[in-house]
């Protein structure tokens, strides 16, 4: 779905009806921004919304009516030189079991009781297209 303009005519006649109406708005997602125009009454809604849901809920709290709903193109992006980037190195993990001095002690964060101490473990991550996980 693309981003859409909504401009939507609603009869707002008291402050707390305009905040409703601002609130409901607000929880669509989807909503990229909103404008109200108090002297017309027409709401601007800018975003990827589903308008006749919009109007639906809207008609729970005043009327509302749908004025036009235009299709807003993004703004064109400019081509940027990039660099080549610059191969990494491989880059090395251990996880180093410190707080073990004892493997007859008892610990707390172990899930199992086995009578071998633990093992530390590492393994190489290397950025390419196959990469080679030593373990």
């Amino acid at each position: 779905m693309t981003a859409q303009k909504s401009v939507l005519q609603l009869s707002v006649h008291e402050e707390r009806i305009r905040k409703k109406a601002w609130k409901t708005v607000s929880r669509f997602s989807g909503v990229t921004s909103i404008e109200m125009d108090d002297k017309t009454g027409k709401m601007t809604v800018v975003g990827e919304v589903d308008v006749p849901r919009l109007v639906k809920k809207l008609r729970k709290i005043c009327t509302a009516d749908i004025v036009s709903v235009e299709i807003v193109k993004p703004p064109e992006k400019k081509e940027e030189k990039k660099e080549p980037e610059k191969p990494k190195q491989p880059e090395v993990i251990v996880n180093p079991i410190t707080y073990w001095n004892n493997q007859y002690q008892y610990h707390p964060a172990s899930y199992a009781s086995t009578y071998y101490p633990p093992c530390g473990y590492s393994r190489v991550v290397v950025e390419e297209p196959r990469p080679c996980v030593i373990l």
